[in-house]
């Protein structure tokens, strides 16, 4: 941040300094957990840049978290979380991997966080984020002991909610910042946006988009140039066809893979009519189903057939660079707007 002004980098400093603190980096920016995308090499380098990075467990064994946590802290000596899945069938399990390493933050996304997972989180130091899509359950969620809340709009990749981040965060910063850390995330692909959330009282912010065509993501070359080649439109929000089967909306990149979730979900709602799995089962399967979607496109290369999960920030992803170019440029455009607004 050397070759900022010095108003606008004094500014972003003072509004960043919450975040910084209770993440123990220099800029108050998460990556997004991204399923296959979010391992060693972009978490090592998110982190190593002066951000957060944070391992996407997802379906992961404990046996495998505890590889990928301990091949991250090989490559950087600087604080990243680990995302968990609520509904993971392990959840103690990873827990306790987290535990072992002394993860400092852990994310627990997917809903409320289950009876005795909040205490065994917090019991080893950690701290605890956890996302908030409604401004009832952000007061919930503090009431029960998180340390930082993520609210995350439905312009975002991957799984999303129904309401937009803008209007989330009018709904729920003014509300709770002052009691917790609140990073807001969905849709950010410029400083710009950043300085304006941190003006309205975020701590920081969670991207995800920006980072997964990055020069240090593993993502396979056929991933990252549909994000370079996509539009806005282009990343589209799934369709529940069965309103007994609660499917969470994911977010990604037109392609027949789209279509393909749309005939899983129908074989699902089948099985469930006719008593051959349970509601958790059937829900499970699905996470499932996407967790190999998103494998086929991230690691194989399958991008119309698999699942490419990207949110509405991807048009302003136009070429390849390294984290330390995306963050620096982040931040130079957050100083320039906050500088600005200062004149």
């Amino acid at each position: 941040m050397n070759d900022l002004s010095s108003i606008g980098a004094e500014r972003l400093g003072r509004r960043m300094a919450r975040g910084c603190e209770f993440l123990g980096t220099q800029v108050a920016i998460l990556g997004g957990a991204m399923s296959w995308v979010s391992e060693r090499n972009l978490v090592s380098a998110i982190s190593n840049a002066g951000g957060f990075g944070v391992i996407a467990c997802g379906a992961m064994t404990p046996e495998l978290l505890d590889a990928e946590i301990a091949a991250t802290k090989a490559l950087t000596d600087k604080p990243f979380g680990v995302n968990l899945i609520t509904m993971h069938p392990m959840l103690f399990d990873l827990i306790a991997v987290c535990a072992k390493h002394g993860v400092g933050h852990v994310v627990l996304a997917g809903g409320l966080p289950p009876a005795g997972s909040l205490d065994a989180i917090k019991a080893n130091g950690a701290k605890l984020i956890c996302f908030a899509p409604a401004l009832s359950l952000a007061k919930k969620l503090i009431r029960s002991g998180v340390d930082a809340l993520v609210v995350e709009g439905m312009e975002a990749g991957g799984h999303i909610g129904p309401v937009s981040t803008s209007v989330l965060a009018q709904e729920i910063l003014p509300e709770v910042a002052e009691q917790v850390p609140v990073f807001v995330a969905g849709g950010i692909g410029r400083g710009e946006l950043i300085a304006g959330y941190l003006d309205m009282g975020a701590a920081g912010v969670q991207l995800g988009t920006r980072f997964a065509a990055a020069t240090e993501s593993i993502a396979h070359p056929n991933f990252k140039k549909a994000f370079i080649r996509a539009s806005a439109r282009d990343a589209v929000a799934s369709v529940q066809i069965d309103p007994r089967l609660p499917v969470i909306p994911v977010r990604a990149l037109k392609n027949a893979g789209g279509e393909l979730f749309t005939a899983k979900q129908r074989e699902v709602a089948q099985l469930l009519d006719e008593g051959k799995v349970e509601m958790a089962e059937a829900q499970l399967q699905i996470e499932h189903y996407w967790a190999g979607a998103l494998r086929r496109a991230v690691i194989d290369g399958d991008i119309e057939h698999g699942s490419v999960m990207a949110g509405q920030s991807v048009g302003m992803v136009t070429k390849e660079e390294p984290v330390a170019t995306i963050l620096s440029t982040l931040m130079a455009e957050a100083a320039h707007a906050l500088e600005k607004r200062a004149a």
